[in-house]
């Protein structure tokens, strides 16, 4: 019924910025939360933000100030805006869509029901 397509990333230098999408459909984006998780290998999957109209954005500690989550409501879209990158940054992102709360930085995966298939964000010299 819902269906996540992430786009947006790529490799970069630190410093740099790439901006993710995330497009959704089958239930209109104001019914949502989007959350954004990244996971790098041998790691497990860490929520970085969390957005919803009714909530708006949270974002973990360590990219705040880096990274600004927006919502295009007239495209069902989503972005995620990554500056100042750290190779620490590196991961493969995914989008994320739960009905819960967007009420707090930390952005747990278990409030989410619908998963993108991921987009490989790589931040090295």
């Amino acid at each position: 019924q819902l269906q996540l397509v992430e786009s947006g990333g790529g490799s970069v230098q630190p410093g740099g910025s790439l901006r993710l999408s995330c497009a959704t459909s089958g239930i209109p984006v104001n019914d949502l939360i989007i959350g954004w998780f990244r996971q790098a290998p041998g790691k497990g999957r860490e929520g970085v933000s969390c957005i919803s109209a009714r909530d708006g954005s949270r974002h973990i500690e360590s990219v705040k100030g880096r990274f600004t989550a927006s919502l295009d409501k007239g495209k069902n879209l989503v972005h995620l805006q990554m500056n100042s990158l750290k190779p620490e940054d590196t991961g493969v992102y995914y989008c994320a869509a739960g009905f819960e709360e967007c009420t707090s930085d930390y952005v747990d995966k278990d409030d989410y029901d619908y998963w993108g298939q991921g987009t490989q964000v790589t931040v090295s010299s």
